[in-house]
Formats: C-alpha cells, sequence, structure tokens
C-alpha cells in the first residue's frame, strides 16, 4: 500500500524564500547539537546512584515520577528504564542536586 503524499505548494514557497534570504545573507541558520543516545545502566549502578543518592526506594521513585516497584524491578533485573527514565537516571548520576533541593 503505497503512502499518498500532499503537495503542500506554501510549505515549498516558504522553504524556498528561507533558502534565498540565507544566500543573500539575511538569514543564520541555527545548527544543533543533538545529544548522544543514553546508554544502557546495570542494575548495580541504578542502586548505587540511589545510595548516593541517599534516597529510600520510594523517595528514589519520586524524584523519577515512577513507581517504588518499577524502581525495585530496575534493581533487581526484573526490568530495563525507558529512554526517558535512563535519561533522568543520567542526570541523578551527574547532578543529583537538582532532584534533592
Amino acid at each position: 500500500m503505497t503512502k499518498e503524499h500532499i503537495f503542500n505548494e506554501k510549505e515549498l514557497i516558504d522553504s524556498l524564500q528561507e533558502t534565498l534570504a540565507h544566500a543573500k545573507g539575511k538569514l543564520t541558520l541555527k545548527t544543533t547539537r543533538v545529544p548522544r543516545p543514553t546508554r544502557s545502566m546495570s542494575p548495580a549502578r541504578i542502586s548505587l546512584i540511589r545510595r548516593k543518592m541517599k534516597a529510600s526506594t520510594p523517595v528514589f521513585a519520586a524524584y523519577l515520577n515512577v513507581t517504588a516497584d518499577t524502581v525495585r524491578g530496575w534493581e533487581k533485573n526484573r526490568r530495563r528504564p525507558s529512554g526517558p527514565a535512563m535519561k533522568l537516571l543520567e542526570i541523578a548520576d551527574k547532578t543529583p542536586g537538582v532532584f534533592v533541593g
């Protein structure tokens, strides 16, 4: 099954006008650096982060906006943190003061 593409004339014209403005030096395009993907974290590392923050499992879970059972699952290797949770764990590891304050 082929997907039908709807032609948007205004979008094309706007893009061409931006390109022309950039070529004339009237518009500066910005390059954004995309952060690297988070790496997986071992259950021992997650537990270490929690202990480093001196937080109980329920408190640590509240910091990350997940349930205490979820944190227990991570620490016992029954579950894996999702992408957003991995990013929060990475932040907690590098700058725990963001959560405790």
